[in-house]
């Protein structure tokens, strides 16, 4: 058993040795694990499936790589996210390539995100398909959005490059078929960094200058690579707000691009993309014929129908007459039924006139004037009536307040036995200091006056 200094408690074991280095600092230890797990885990990559997918508005992703039994923090900064072909979702199987480290904030473990790529599916085609069913909700690719093509379009415009068969294909295509119609190029980049862009902007311009009847945009076969630009999501869009019919002629006929989709029509090879804007002249020339020749076989049949109408119904002197003969008794028939309405017409209107006699009688100036007279008189009699009626109210209201005002008067003040007296010059005796001995003073009662004189040097002794 270890023995403990009781002094220092502190076991002998346990005691430190003057020479070792201090305690660490938290900074300081996972500044060397960062270092340590940068070193041994700098360049490795790691396969999981995405779960805690976050992007804030600083533009970088956070997100957890997860098997089912760990997961694993990791964070993929703007730059890295900007290159990506595709976009980071929630249960997407990823292989992530980059390095291990240790956030010192938290201390938690994580790894930053050098690349990212869709595990057992490439970057581009999932980017296809992510950007597919996302227009296809948006509704880009409905039946309902396509247009018809021109039947014979003055000028058809193409967006593609300068250079190669593409143009020469379509040139030589259409004028074939046609070689009355103006072909306008807009040359771009067909593939590259940038040419989504420029295909975009081509298809924009072209569409709203008003200078093309028809559009076709398109390029030569290859890879999945080379023909991403028409996978990209500005050149869909730019179809898809396209004032003018527009033609998809993209790679061979396996090829299938997003434009192919959003296009009103998608032609298998760019020179089948000619055939299916221009018209075939000669084809057209003989349907012209043929409308023309049947145009005049129906009008000699009616030229001759008519005629033989005409001859059918030039009439004979008999016909005439008996046609003259019906025209005569129709027009009695006529003449009668007119004389007919015109009396009931007549007695119709003769009714409605009395009617509207003796309705004027019953409401002309006379009756007023009797109506007027009779509610008059009924007025003045109502207003007599409420007159009196208030009249009487009054009065009696009157009666009682004076009835009160006399209960309350001096006169009945004097009949319940009280006197009021009165030195000289007619001023009310209200204080006995107001005496004298010997003064004369008059006394009011209820009924008269009378004089007395004051006895007595006191005043208060009375008279």
């Amino acid at each position: 058993m270890a023995r403990f200094d009781l002094t220092t408690r502190t076991p002998p074991e346990l005691a430190l040795d003057e020479g070792a280095p201090g305690p660490l600092s938290v900074t300081e230890l996972l500044e060397r694990v960062r270092t340590s797990l940068e070193g041994e885990f700098g360049g490795i990559a790691v396969e999981g499936e995405i779960s805690n997918l976050s992007t804030p508005s600083s533009g970088h992703v956070y997100m957890s790589l997860k098997d089912d039994r760990s997961a694993l923090r990791a964070a993929l900064f703007r730059n890295v996210r900007t290159r990506l072909r595709f976009v980071p979702e929630n249960g997407l199987k990823v292989v992530a390539r980059g390095r291990v480290t240790v956030y010192p904030a938290r201390g938690d473990l994580q790894m930053i995100v050098e690349s990212l790529e869709p595990a057992g599916l490439g970057a581009l085609m999932l980017a296809f398909e992510q950007l597919r069913r996302r227009l296809a909700a948006e509704g880009l690719f409905d039946a309902g959005r396509k247009r018809p093509l021109p039947r014979v379009p003055r000028r058809v415009g193409v967006v593609t490059s300068r250079t190669g068969a593409v143009i020469r294909d379509i040139v030589t295509v259409a004028r074939r078929r046609f070689p009355n119609v103006e072909i306008l190029l807009v040359p771009v980049r067909v593939q590259g960094e940038g040419s989504a862009n420029e295909i975009g902007c081509a298809v924009r311009w072209l569409g709203q200058s008003g200078r093309v009847d028809v559009m076709i945009v398109g390029r030569g076969g290859g890879s999945l690579e080379d023909l991403w630009a028409f996978n990209e999501e500005v050149v869909a869009r730019a179809i898809a707000a396209s004032p003018v019919p527009v033609i998809s002629a993209v790679g061979h006929e396996t090829d299938v691009t997003i434009a192919d989709f959003v296009a009103d029509l998608r032609a298998p090879t760019p020179s089948a993309a000619a055939e299916l804007a221009v018209p075939d002249k000669a084809a057209l020339a003989a349907e012209l014929d043929e409308s023309t020749r049947r145009l005049r076989a129906l009008l000699t049949r009616k030229v001759h129908d008519g005629r033989i109408a005409i001859d059918r119904l030039t009439p004979t002197p008999a016909a005439l007459m008996r046609w003259v003969g019906d025209r005569r008794q129709r027009i009695d028939e006529w003449s009668e039924r007119i004389e007919r309405a015109a009396r009931r017409r007549t007695a119709r209107g003769r009714d409605e006139l009395a009617a509207i006699t003796a309705r004027w009688r019953a409401v002309g100036p006379e009756r007023r004037i009797e109506v007027g007279r009779e509610r008059l008189g009924r007025l003045r009699e109502r207003l007599h009536g409420n007159v009196r009626r208030t009249v009487d109210k009054r009065a009696a209201e009157l009666r009682e307040v004076a009835g009160r005002l006399g209960a309350l008067g001096p006169g009945a003040v004097l009949h319940r036995g009280f006197a009021v007296a009165r030195v000289a010059g007619g001023d009310v005796v209200r204080d006995v200091r107001q005496l004298v001995s010997g003064m004369t003073v008059e006394v009011q009662v209820a009924r008269g006056r009378f004089r007395a004189r004051v006895l007595g040097d006191d005043p208060g002794q009375g008279a």
